[in-house]
């Protein structure tokens, strides 16, 4: 494959500067100053096999594809609220008062900027930085006007968009989403059925920006937008980043599965008080994400092909409000599996882990993979990036692969095909052949 080198600086659009986008951009800047480590980012720690066993070659991921560099990475993004990063990082209270005020210069410089928002899709939250129009196309080209400045203010060579911003109400995919044209018409039309996060998307997409979805809104993954995506040669990703106990759960499964180990029942329950979880407060809010969370077990299980196993599997998921725990979630999972000859067993797993801390590697792995992808040329739905989300995304024929370790085998073929390596199946037989 023919991969452009970085070549400038690359921005990074973030819809949503909460919790997690504050915590990724002062992350960044730590890193950048030597203050801290990149612990949880495959781009920067991780490290992956070339050839055989034998050939003892591990290089670092960043040194085995053209990924940019962490300084020159350029920030912006859109809220509800007018305030600086280095605000928005003191209310959202997950890093040490220590280290945000050592970054507070370089925090300070980033502002917030007026935000598309409509409060019918995020009912439990709101904010007076808010962007009018005469229509949701005035809205989308609003958007697109400050990706034009910030790109010509910060001489940003490349661009990907991120959104960090919070769940979205349930609701399907109607004939609005169904093709471009109709897409384009309900902006124009300010039609219901089209969310601020589509706007969003809508407004990257048009400008070739690669666009992935941090939420499990319905977003990117309307035929409307996918047709963008392939029209302006744009790789898009999502959905819902994987975190905390789903992580876990992708986890977990995959080895019970392999050790043929049935499951009766699967409880979940979070624990969580920063503004994600008031707004997952919603019950329609929360339907989003119950969807996202529930999936995973039946496409790793596969009931319909093990039915002894896990065809009467009861699954349950909670997300519990609870202010006084702030970022620091609480995943508590209770397993009900089943052995040899059918004798019951338990496994129970509490997960005391810092939501944001846990997904800003990925916004920053995210961001690095999807501006590769830009560059070697690939466009649409990147399942390769799967390792990342909750709901990962594929084209309709196919169904989504939520192996954890199927997922990352998937990843990393994908950088040793970007970079002409042999694949790794893992056969070995050769070493053992005369």
């Amino acid at each position: 494959m023919k991969i452009e080198k970085p070549s400038g600086k690359l921005g990074v659009l973030i819809p949503g500067m909460g919790a997690v986008a504050s915590t990724f951009i002062a992350g960044v800047e730590a890193i950048k100053q030597k203050m801290a480590r990149p612990i949880g980012s495959m781009t920067q720690l991780g490290t992956i096999r070339l050839g055989k066993r034998t050939e003892n070659r591990v290089p670092l991921i960043k040194d085995f594809v053209p990924l940019e560099e962490l300084s020159n990475m350029v920030f912006t993004g859109w809220d509800i609220n007018q305030e600086n990063l280095y605000e928005i990082s003191n209310r959202s209270g997950v890093l040490d008062r220590e280290l945000v005020e050592r970054l507070r210069p370089q925090l300070e410089k980033t502002n917030v900027l007026k935000a598309v928002f409509d409060k019918r899709y995020v009912r439990r939250l709101s904010g007076d930085w808010v962007k009018t129009g005469k229509n949701k196309m005035d809205l989308a080209e609003q958007i697109i006007a400050d990706i034009q400045t910030f790109t010509k203010e910060n001489n940003t060579k490349t661009n990907v968009m991120i959104w960090c911003g919070s769940t979205e109400i349930y609701f399907k995919s109607s004939a609005v989403h169904s093709s471009l044209s109709k897409f384009e018409k309900g902006l124009i039309d300010s039609d219901p059925e089209i969310s601020p996060s589509m706007i969003y998307a809508y407004a990257a997409l048009k400008l070739g920006i690669p666009f992935a979805n941090g939420s499990p809104n319905l977003t990117v993954d309307i035929p409307a937008l996918q047709e963008l995506a392939l029209k302006s040669g744009t790789p898009i990703a999502g959905k819902d980043f994987k975190t905390g106990q789903t992580l876990i759960k992708t986890i977990i499964a995959p080895g019970l599965k392999a050790r043929q180990i049935g499951i009766k029942g699967w409880f979940s329950t979070n624990i969580l008080g920063n503004r994600d979880g008031e707004v997952l407060d919603d019950p329609d809010a929360f339907k989003t994400k119950e969807e996202s969370k529930l999936g995973a077990l039946d496409y790793i299980l596969q009931p319909e092909i093990y039915p002894d196993l896990y065809s009467n599997l009861y699954h349950k998921v909670r997300i519990n409000y609870y202010p006084p725990r702030g970022d620091n979630k609480e995943g508590w999972d209770n397993i009900d599996i089943f052995g040899w000859l059918g004798y019951p067993m338990q496994i129970k797993i509490d997960f005391l882990c810092r939501d944001s801390i846990l997904a800003a590697p990925i916004v920053l792995d995210l961001v690095l993979f999807l501006d590769l992808a830009k560059r070697a040329g690939m466009k649409g739905i990147q399942e390769w990036l799967s390792f990342y989300f909750k709901s990962p995304m594929t084209l309709p024929e196919l169904y989504p692969e939520h192996d954890l370790f199927v997922q990352l085998a998937k990843l990393k073929n994908t950088l040793r095909h970007f970079m002409d390596e042999e694949l790794i199946t893992h056969l070995g037989l050769d070493y053992y052949e005369d």
